[in-house]
């Protein structure tokens, strides 16, 4: 399946969701008729070009439960909890590192740590 099917602001077409399938795809006419509709309802859910990544997931998650494939499920739970945990980590992280920052400008280290600055405030207990 190759990653570039779903165009921003249009409709699948049959022979793009075809072309993104390619020959073994395994499903029948009504299962390609619904996987369209999917690919459609999923455009208009993402309709900004900076969520490509986000379309082809979608896509491939309804392509995957459509044949059956329940499983994928859980590898996007545990993709979640993973992320999460990561997240967790670059946190505490930043918040030490915003600590041990002393008198350094609150803004810039806001900016060069992708937050806000009251987060910053929080993190320096200043707020």
């Amino acid at each position: 399946m190759e990653r570039g099917a779903l165009q921003e602001g249009t409709t699948m077409q049959r022979y793009e969701l075809d072309a993104w399938l390619g020959d073994d795809h395994g499903l029948d006419e009504n299962q390609l008729a619904e996987l369209l509709q999917q690919a459609d309802e999923i455009e208009d859910r993402f309709p900004d070009p900076d969520d490509q990544a986000e379309k082809h997931v979608a896509l491939v998650t309804a392509y995957k439960l459509i044949k059956g494939d329940e499983s994928v499920i859980d590898e996007l739970a545990m993709d979640r909890v993973k992320a999460r945990a990561a997240e967790s980590r670059a946190l505490a992280g930043l918040q030490q590192a915003a600590r041990m920052a002393g008198a350094a400008n609150e803004s810039a280290f806001a900016r060069r740590a992708r937050v806000d600055r009251m987060t910053v405030r929080k993190w320096r207990d200043k707020r």
